[in-house]
């Protein structure tokens, strides 16, 4: 008799065990392997799992176990997936399956479906015969048009072997043609007709963009975008050509980090600062941070390119650990934009009640601000405003009795937007919770019908602007009015066509677009994130602020002045705004690394939060202190390693939630690590997944997290 085949399998549970299925040969068709994805009954329903081990023993009774009941039509899951997953799941103190699971696309979790993929994929294949439609491209840069900055760092790049680890910094100022560099390099490893290359980009809007250069480049090669934004098919059919080796390039957000791609040899990491690589629910990883690790494993290079690297990146390249790659000038010659900073406390910077042309209600920008837009219409540029908030005004407030449009279900105010962005009426919305509300017409409180609105969006600039120039044409762009991907694809090709005189929008508006007719960019209300009590908020600011400068000017020729960028502040002696004011990256960042190392934050530290929510605060406090004298009384805190007091997140109500955190800062990543391990071993005992017995309090691990 033959001994019987047990695999251990993975779900997407809070659980850190795989559990022991039988294996049917004969009803699977064939013997199982590591990585093959299957469908396992799971408690009273059937769950889709990976199989993470395969023998002929169990620690458990054999006539006990569950039989695998289907297997997906997919190629196990490569070995160096595996490992990477292997790695996340310990690094950022997370189960197994509830890393693996989630990165597989919705397609290929739903068992009932698999017979019908195979004929699905042929049907696709056969669509595309059928559409065969001409691709547009764009933005080709060919090697013999590059400058002499841009072709040595090619040649360094092309220097570096192919089969070694080496990260490599790509540092350049905006407009000075990375992404011309790192394509021209990708085309030389892509000579080899099995290689695969992983492209990763922050956020979804410049992905079409990068996608139309992409294809400029490699018109034979096959190419995959993977983000939320697709769809789940398109997203499934994708990831299957990306697993299985069939497309050779692969662009995306984060999520595409985490693909199976056994033949990959580059990775490229655009904009390699941007927060938004660092994920916010679920596993919190850095996308960043793990394809540096896969490429270190995989022993391949990877290029790391930013006008603005992270501390951490910039300081590894100036210590030599990283390959440091610099452009130090504009790809077409022309000069970096004129930064200036308008004092808002200044009178002379304000409209005056005898100037002739004070507009007619009160303006929301200063006239030095007012006057430049005014002669950048005049010479036929385009202006780029930006506002880093969203709506028409972030508060409703009553004159008679103090009465503020807080949210009932959050700590946070109801943003006023006004009629056509979010419905055909204007409304008050919660930016956390989602919560929307009409608008009302007298005051709760005091039934006072003289409601005023305080601050200013991204609508009521736009509103102001039109107001002020009436005969320009101004587009908004934000996620209010680009709430689908065409959307935000539709308004960039507005700009880019020049159909658009004045561009009011969020952050949105200033990462990687390569715009042909920007003179002038303004940014107001710089102060808002100049001050804050998360510590990274200045390097944050002054990033997007080379960044949207970085807008301007772009297609001047040599010697040409590359445009001009107005910063309104209250604070102009600020040292974000003054290196600004030289255009000085490098000096920003040593300045930034000094403060750092004297307050022992990261990269001189390391962190991390565990989380907790609960239906009252007192209970998420309690539930947290509760942990710190677990650790306490176990010994594991000692010399480098600190455990503050629990406190209430910033944010501290999230639909009618309550929320608080534990911060542990350590000198060293394996003191931190054997802490965290600890106290996850703690929280598991004393849960049902992740959610305390006592108090039903909800609490999770953040390994380096970015806002604290």
């Amino acid at each position: 008799m033959h001994p019987p085949i047990v695999v251990q399998v993975v779900v997407d549970k809070p659980l850190v065990q795989g559990f022991d299925y039988l294996w049917d040969e004969s009803l699977l068709g064939g013997l199982p392997a590591i990585g093959v994805l299957v469908e396992v009954p799971f408690g009273r329903t059937f769950l889709a799992g990976v199989i993470i081990k395969v023998s002929a023993h169990s620690n458990y009774e054999v006539h006990k176990l569950k039989n695998v009941t289907r297997r997906a039509p997919l190629p196990p899951l490569d070995p160096a997936v595996l490992r990477l997953m292997y790695f996340a799941s310990q690094y950022y103190i997370h189960a197994l399956g509830e890393t693996i699971i989630p990165t597989i696309p919705q397609m290929w979790k739903k068992p009932d479906e698999w017979e019908k993929i195979p004929k699905r994929l042929a049907s696709d294949i056969e669509k595309k015969k059928k559409k065969n439609k001409q691709e547009i491209v764009e933005g080709f840069v060919d090697e013999n048009h590059l400058n002499d900055g841009q072709l040595l760092a090619l040649k360094k790049l092309r220097a570096c072997p192919s089969n070694e680890f080496k990260a490599i910094l790509l540092q350049g100022q905006t407009g000075s043609g990375k992404t011309a560099i790192f394509l021209n390099w990708l085309s030389g490893i892509l000579d080899d007709t099995s290689a695969q290359v992983l492209l990763l980009v922050p956020e979804i809007n410049l992905t079409p963009q990068l996608e139309r250069r992409v294809r400029a480049y490699f018109p034979e090669k096959k190419m995959v975008v993977l983000h939320s934004g697709v769809s789940e098919k398109v997203r499934g059919i994708a990831w299957h050509d990306a697993m299985t080796g069939k497309a050779q390039i692969i662009l995306g957000t984060r999520l595409a980090a985490l693909t199976p791609l056994p033949n990959l040899r580059a990775i490229v990491v655009d904009e390699e600062n941007d927060p938004s690589y660092k994920q916010q629910d679920g596993i919190r990883y850095s996308a960043r941070d793990l394809v540096i690790w896969r490429a270190h494993d995989l022993k391949i290079p990877i290029l790391l390119a930013s006008a603005t690297p992270s501390l951490e990146t910039w300081m590894a390249a100036q210590s030599g650990r990283y390959e440091y790659i610099r452009l130090d000038q504009r790809a077409q010659g022309a000069s970096l934009p004129q930064v200036h900073l308008v004092n808002t406390r200044d009178p002379q910077t304000q409209f005056s009640p005898g100037d002739e042309d004070k507009p007619k209600s009160k303006s929301l920008i200063t006239k030095m601000l007012a006057k430049a837009v005014s002669q950048s219409l005049e010479s036929k540029q385009q202006s780029l405003i930006l506002i880093n908030r969203r709506g028409y005004a972030p508060v409703l407030s009553c004159s008679a009795c103090s009465w503020l449009s807080k949210c009932g279900q959050c700590s946070s105010y109801m943003v006023l937007h006004k009629a056509g962005a979010l419905g055909k009426k204007s409304v008050l919305s919660c930016h956390h919770c989602g919560l929307v509300k009409s608008i009302l017409i007298h005051c709760p409180d005091c039934g006072n019908s003289d409601l005023k609105t305080l601050g200013q969006g991204t609508q009521k600039i736009e509103d102001s602007f039109e107001e002020m120039w009436p005969g320009a044409r101004v587009l908004r762009v934000d996620t209010d009015s680009s709430r689908k991907i065409k959307g935000a694809e539709e308004l960039f090709q507005k700009i880019h066509a020049g159909s658009v005189d004045i561009v009011v929008g969020t952050q949105m508006i200033a990462k990687g677009h390569d715009y042909q007719n920007i003179g002038l960019v303004a940014v107001l209300d710089a102060d808002s994130r100049l001050f804050s009590q998360d510590f990274r908020a200045a390097e944050r600011l002054f990033a997007q602020l080379v960044q949207v400068a970085g807008r301007a000017g772009r297609a001047n020729k040599d010697g040409e002045t590359g445009g001009a960028i107005y910063i309104e502040t209250q604070f102009p002696e600020a040292a974000v705004f003054q290196y600004l004011l030289r255009h000085d990256v490098d000096g920003f960042l040593s300045f930034t690394a000094n403060e750092r190392k004297e307050a022992g934050l990261p990269p001189f530290s390391y962190q991390a939060l565990i989380h907790a929510e609960a239906k009252s605060l007192d209970k998420a406090i309690l539930f947290l202190s509760i942990l710190k004298r677990h650790v306490q009384s176990q010994g594991l805190i000692f010399k480098g390693l600190k455990v503050c007091d629990p406190v209430p997140k910033p944010v501290m109500r999230v639909a009618g939630t309550e929320r608080a955190q534990l911060l542990i800062e350590s000198g060293g990543r394996k003191d931190l690590q054997e802490l965290l391990e600890a106290m996850d071993r703690y929280l598991r005992e004393h849960s049902q997944g992740r959610i305390g017995k006592e108090g039903r309090v909800r609490w999770l691990i953040e390994r380096d997290p970015i806002a604290i």
